[in-house]
């Protein structure tokens, strides 16, 4: 007996935790937190986790991965409870998310949570998350990250074609459409043989991407860009801004697209005036060839200012009675103000099939009852369109494939198309 217990080996040390409401909900997170740490990890309910760090086994915590769903949303204050905690005893934490709104990770990320992660987890997305963790500094050591800096130089010579695109109802696809349109229009317009040496060598066109959704403004998510204090100080003194602020206060994306992001904080819509946004879209078209302006949903003050600088101005759409409702107050607000409302270009998202005649003679019979032409149809692109923008890549990175990325992919080369006819005509 005494010869066994010579052989006992200590168990090892508990260097990391899941936390959630039940870990058997995510049973990915399980199998690669085993992969990742073998029998060095444990499970904690959100009920036990803040108990749990003033004992002395918590010491030895490297960090926490919180799991939670829609359902923990409703119950937001006790995750965040436990990051402050566990930010207090200096343990990092990595949210696991699914299906949680951006602003509510807007919220956990700002309160100390290190890293956020999509669920399902993309293969090897917990790996890299931790190892992350591991690497990194020390927060008063930590540099700033400069990655998304852009470097392009203010030229003050371009007159960009402006496009904005505005949802008619919640959900109708227009930072979607945004986003990956502007990126789009960063590609070249020729391919394969049918490009001149003189074309490839030819410089890209400035894409220029605004974000004016003050509150809910998710282009940032999309693109996976950090939210910065710099975008409220351009805001809230655009009387002091000149070309180097403007270019300053933006980041880019794959060194191709220009972003300007939502300010990090909910901000009153009326907290910028009309002469605000038109010296900002201004200076947007004196540097770049196009500009994308994800506006909010609401109709506002300086909404008039944006459509009167659009060349478009996508209205996006869904075939359902809400859309319909909110596109005719839409015409009509424009008409009372004798606003130029024949710029807006009708977006029908998540359009029936080909073969869906049923569904063709539903859109054929609203586009006649608005008194509207429905002049772009995107598909629904499923599930890989919510996990492209979770993981904060284009669909042409994310899901080239998908039918809702060639059709925008058309657009944007109708787009460049008739740009193109009209600088040749002038």
């Amino acid at each position: 007996m005494s010869g066994s217990v010579a052989l006992q080996v200590d168990p090892e040390p508990i260097v990391a935790c899941t936390i959630s409401r039940d870990v058997q909900n995510f049973d990915l997170l399980i199998e690669d937190m085993e992969t990742e740490l073998g029998e060095a990890w444990g499970d904690l309910s959100l009920d036990d986790a803040i108990t749990f760090f003033s004992q002395p086994d918590a010491e030895a915590l490297e960090f926490v991965a919180i799991a939670m769903d829609d359902q923990d949303e409703a119950d937001l204050s006790k995750v965040a409870a436990i990051i402050k905690q566990a930010a207090e005893k200096d343990i990092k934490v990595i949210v696991i998310a699914e299906e949680v709104s951006p602003i509510a990770l807007h919220q956990l990320l700002k309160l100390g949570a290190e890293e956020f992660v999509p669920y399902p987890l993309p293969e090897g997305a917990l790996h890299d998350a931790i190892d992350r963790l591991r690497n990194a500094p020390p927060a008063h050591l930590a540099p700033v990250d400069d990655s998304h800096e852009t470097t392009l130089k203010a030229t003050g010579d371009r007159e960009a074609v402006i496009l904005a695109v505005q949802g008619m109802a919640g959900g109708s696809g227009a930072t979607t459409l945004a986003v990956n349109l502007a990126w789009e229009l960063t590609q070249d317009a020729a391919t394969g043989k049918k490009k001149k040496k003189a074309q490839e060598q030819a410089e890209k066109p400035r894409v220029c991407l605004l974000d004016f959704g003050l509150q809910f403004g998710s282009v940032a998510t999309y693109l996976d860009l950090p939210r910065r204090d710099v975008v409220y100080e351009l805001l809230s003194d655009t009387e002091v801004m000149d070309q180097e602020v403007f270019m300053q206060a933006l980041q880019t994306y794959e060194d191709r697209l220009q972003v300007l992001t939502a300010p990090a904080d909910m901000l009153p819509l009326d907290l910028v005036t009309s002469e605000d946004i038109q010296r900002i879209v201004e200076m947007a078209r004196l540097n770049f060839d196009y500009v994308i302006i994800d506006m909010p949903q609401t109709v506002v003050q300086w909404t008039e200012t944006v459509l009167s600088a659009a060349h478009v101005y996508f209205a996006t759409l869904e075939l359902d009675l809400r859309s319909a409702q909110n596109t005719l107050r839409m015409i009509k607000a424009l008409k009372a103000e004798e606003l130029p409302y024949e710029k807006l270009r009708y977006v029908l998202n998540r359009a029936p099939k080909f073969t869906d005649l049923s569904g063709k003679s539903r859109v054929k019979r609203l586009a006649e009852s608005l008194d509207i032409a429905i002049e772009v149809q995107l598909p629904d692109g499923g599930k890989q369109i919510t996990q492209a923008g979770d993981h904060g890549a284009p669909l042409a990175m994310a899901a080239a494939k998908n039918p809702l990325r060639k059709e925008i992919q058309t657009l944007a080369t109708s787009v460049r198309e008739v740009n193109e006819a009209e600088a040749v005509a002038q």
